[in-house]
């Protein structure tokens, strides 16, 4: 009988675990270069409604923020706006907005 429960409680463990787990977010990075000369890497979780951006040697998180056309992101100091139609823009650092391109 002790056997019996050993089995029954290490196939409950292996379903359990399989029930359990999650499969990995999927991400997205991408690396942009500015008409004024500014780089970053923007990261993008599935998920998850915040862009992360190296920009500057700096970490910077960005959070969703409501747009009329196409996704706009800010914070700290940062405003990434990604339109539906033309060139991905980022202002920061009281620089001027400047255009954007994935490379």
């Amino acid at each position: 009988m002790d056997r019996h429960k050993a089995i029954v409680l290490v196939v409950t463990m292996l379903v359990a675990g399989i029930l359990g787990a999650r499969r990995a977010d999927a991400q997205t990075f991408q690396t942009y270069r500015c008409v004024d000369g500014t780089q970053f890497i923007i990261g993008l979780y599935d998920g998850d409604r915040r862009a992360f951006l190296q920009i500057d040697g700096e970490p910077v998180t960005l959070a969703r923020r409501p747009a009329v056309s196409g996704i706009r992101y800010s914070g700290a100091g940062v405003t990434l706006r990604i339109p539906k139609a033309g060139p991905t823009t980022v202002k920061h650092l009281k620089r001027p907005v400047t255009a954007c391109a994935v490379i």
